[in-house]
């Protein structure tokens, strides 16, 4: 039986696990998806036992989109141009790594019907997913995107890949169109922001990377008279239902019968 992992730290509230297991069981494949809440110290032996086929793929989150990399032998377009890696199979004894954030995030926009040409967009946050979001929103012509992250020389790293970004201190705020949480700010019940939020006006996209749980500060800032909330949980089946392609070359079905199964 095939065995796949979702790692990171947190990982406790990943619907990972119940996603692919529920999609391997309808496609009638035989294997099981769990997650392991994983220190640094913990790759060189994960990795290992995906060489030697103890285990046959991997989901990456939070902290380690870009720690595993090293451990990687060929990097897909998206992942080399983002230096950010969710998810791993192993092809012709080569560990290959790739970015499906790019397409769960560009797709869970078009979904909305919302047009980010020539906008102006904030991004909370400097790691993880943030690259990939970066690089969804250049593709889709946004006209200025922002970085403010908790530690300012993150999100200035970042400046090493895209040369154009503009950074904004912690807890300052600019006029801007659409605004997205890519922190972990929102995970724990008492995590604050310490940004004012009632003050940035109305008609504002807020979308949270965040799918799980639902109600969160930034979730509550959104619902301002006149602005949209957007949930992470598009994201994260669009990204996920493109992982499953790469592991098994199947689209699995999305619809809304899974996501109330997800939410039960």
């Amino acid at each position: 039986m095939k065995k796949f992992l979702v790692i990171g730290n947190p990982i406790e509230h990943s619907l990972s696990p119940k996603l692919h297991n529920h999609w391997l069981k309808n496609n009638n494949i035989e294997a099981i998806y769990g997650k392991l809440e994983t220190q640094e110290s913990d790759l060189p032996e994960l990795f290992k036992n995906l060489k030697e086929k103890k285990l046959d793929g991997l989901n990456v989150t939070v902290p380690y989109k870009k720690t595993v990399i090293p451990y990687i032998d060929v990097l897909s377009g998206h992942a080399l141009r983002t230096q950010s890696v969710n998810t791993i199979s192993l092809h012709n004894g080569n560990l290959v790594g790739h970015n499906t954030d790019i397409d769960g995030f560009e797709i869970s926009i078009k979904k909305l019907n919302y047009d980010v040409k020539d906008k102006t967009v904030i991004i909370l946050g400097s790691g993880g997913v943030v690259p990939s979001i970066v690089y969804a929103l250049k593709k889709m012509n946004a006209s200025k995107i922002i970085l403010s992250n908790r530690t300012k020389e993150k999100a200035e790293a970042l400046k090493s890949i895209f040369k154009d970004l503009n950074i904004l201190d912690w807890g300052e705020m600019v006029d801007f169109d659409m605004i997205i949480n890519a922190t972990s700010l929102g995970l724990k019940e008492n995590d604050k922001f310490g940004i004012d939020f009632t003050k940035t006006g109305r008609n504002k996209l807020y979308y949270d990377v965040i799918y799980e749980p639902y109600k969160t500060e930034f979730s509550d800032a959104a619902k301002i008279e006149g602005n949209t909330y957007e949930n992470g949980l598009n994201m994260f089946l669009f990204q996920a239902q493109r992982a499953f392609y790469i592991w098994h070359n199947i689209d699995p079905i999305i619809n809304e019968d899974l996501i109330n199964f997800l939410k039960s």
